[in-house]
């Protein structure tokens, strides 16, 4: 087998959403040909709170080599742990590249600062190697236009470091192709150099054979029969907020229509361990929804907890952003739930075309120009989910759609452009 180095500072027993990408990557890239091996961050040196339930979704066999960080300081000076570890990480790649025959060098970001150990490898032992785009780096977001401001300074950082770190990638992939295409443009000599591949993290259905095993209860809320109860799951992005304002706009404004209707916003928060941390309520609060509708449990909870919550709900609601490039993750798994979906998302999302084939879901597309018309047509389309769901059965969703995004499918994509690098 040709052997795969993948850096990512965070892996199971990590929460973080993004070990679950070079987790399912690393699950099944051995079934084309690639033994992968992770080179983490120990535990030890984590901000959050392990769980050690995840530990139980990794391959048997599965070599993951453990570095140590600079520790976290009071006050928290340096959180990021890419940075914390960075030169920890390197050594040990490098040592792993030059003894153990590494093919390729694959690096998920964020942490966006372990892009440039790329570049460094490359020129200390000539390895080819890749960025994964879980997140855009160079990003303008809330906060980032205020001048000295941390945002300000962390969106000048990413357009000075970027450039360093793809200067001399063959490999360029994302979550979707709005993740990595301004890359090319910012750097207009990757089109001949590398080659590029959109791979959404995918659905793995053992996650879901694994977490009935656990036996968990939900807990932040109990079922009512006479409710119907959604559940979003996941962080918000920036740009999610002002269609979530008109949602709940238009909720206020037909309140008898969803009196039987609960949304649960689960690990929203703005700090992941912080369970006062709220995001959505001042906005419930705002329309007169909190406690009544609208509900908010801010702390990130453990990932089968998460699952867990989904399958005690009625249906699943995601939120998407006014960003054409976000595709959210979290839809897999609400697929995976095998409940029926409300969404709402940008019209070039990937995950609407996929949603609306598989009758699976009632979706709303939007753009930044649409946004206002959100107001008018979500209670519409609502009434619209309350059929759909009156006549819903599993059997009815087209799961044909869903093979292209299986994780073992998009691990083979993956699996493809590296056999192609290297040919």
């Amino acid at each position: 087998m040709k052997k795969i180095l993948i850096i990512y500072p965070h892996f199971p027993p990590s929460n973080l959403a993004g070990v679950h990408r070079p987790r399912l990557f690393a699950q099944h890239l051995p079934s084309f040909g690639w033994e992968p091996i992770i080179l983490t961050v120990h535990e030890n040196f984590y901000e959050e709170e392990p769980d050690w339930n995840l530990v139980k979704l990794l391959p048997a066999g599965l070599r993951i080599e453990k570095v140590n960080a600079i520790p976290l300081s009071r006050p928290r000076l340096i959180g990021d742990i890419g940075l914390r570890a960075f030169f920890q990480l390197y050594k040990k790649a490098k040592e792993l590249i030059k003894n153990e025959g590494i093919d390729f060098l694959y690096i998920p970001i964020p942490s966006f600062y372990t892009a440039l150990l790329g570049r460094w490898l490359h020129a200390s032992t000539g390895i080819k190697y890749g960025i994964d785009y879980i997140d855009p780096w160079v990003h303008e977001f809330p906060g980032s236009n205020k001048i000295f401001s941390r945002h300000w300074f962390s969106t000048k950082f990413a357009k000075i470091l970027e450039p360093i770190a793809v200067k001399k990638a063959v490999l360029i992939t994302g979550v979707a192709e709005g993740y990595y295409a301004p890359v090319l443009q910012r750097n207009p000599h990757l089109y001949s150099q590398a080659i590029t591949g959109a791979m959404p993290y995918g659905g793995e259905e053992n996650d879901h054979v694994v977490s009935a095993t656990l036996q968990k209860r939900p807990y932040l809320f109990q079922k009512e029969e006479r409710k119907l109860q959604f559940v979003y799951a996941g962080a918000l992005l920036p740009k999610a907020y002002e269609p979530l304002e008109e949602i709940f706009k238009a909720i206020a404004a037909n309140k008898k229509e969803f009196a039987n209707v609960e949304f649960h916003f689960i690990g929203t928060g703005k700090l992941a361990k912080d369970p006062l941390s709220f995001n959505i309520k001042p906005f419930a609060q705002k329309y007169g929804l909190w406690n009544k509708i609208v509900f908010e449990y801010p702390k990130r909870i453990p990932y089968f907890d998460v699952l867990t919550h989904l399958d005690a709900a009625d249906a699943v609601f995601i939120l998407g952003s006014t960003e054409p490039h976000y595709t959210p993750s979290k839809m897999y798994q609400a697929v995976l739930a095998k409940k029926p979906i409300f969404a709402v998302l940008h019209e070039q999302s990937t995950a609407l075309e996929m949603l609306n084939n598989a009758n699976i879901a009632i979706t709303i597309s939007i753009t930044e120009t649409t946004l206002f018309k959100l107001f008018t047509i979500f209670s519409k389309e609502f009434l619209g989910f309350k059929n759909f769901m009156s006549t819903y059965k599993i059997e009815q969703v087209n799961k044909n759609v869903f093979d292209a995004f299986s994780a073992k499918e998009v691990t083979k994509t993956l699996a493809n452009l590296l056999n192609k690098i290297l040919t």
